[in-house]
């Protein structure tokens, strides 16, 4: 299934509009990678705990965008848009939403 951020496809007729399409995870940092991400953030590294936990909970998100837009007949996503909360006591879990609009393009 081809996904883009884009409103439209170079080179591809979209044929149908099938509707807003979305999907959500929402992953726990847990207290080991919190210290040890402050611990990195204070010498000027990166956190790859937490890097991982974003890229983890993105893929879960746009894979359960996709899956709904192929339940409604689509073959592909337009005009994604990923938004990245932290939620929960003290921002303890991280979540994204990848939403797009579900489309059935000339192949």
């Amino acid at each position: 299934m081809l996904v883009t951020t884009t409103n439209n496809l170079e080179g591809k007729r979209i044929v149908k509009y099938l509707g807003l399409v979305s999907g959500e995870a929402i992953v726990g940092a847990n207290i080991f990678k919190d210290i040890f991400a402050s611990i990195r953030d204070i010498v000027g590294g990166r956190s790859a705990a937490y890097e991982n936990e974003l890229r983890t909970a993105k893929d879960i998100a746009v894979q359960e965008m996709v899956e709904q837009a192929q339940s409604l007949g689509g073959n592909a996503v337009i005009a994604v848009d990923l938004d990245y909360e932290t939620v929960g006591q003290g921002g303890s879990m991280l979540m994204v939403t990848a939403c797009g609009t579900a489309v059935v393009i000339e192949e």
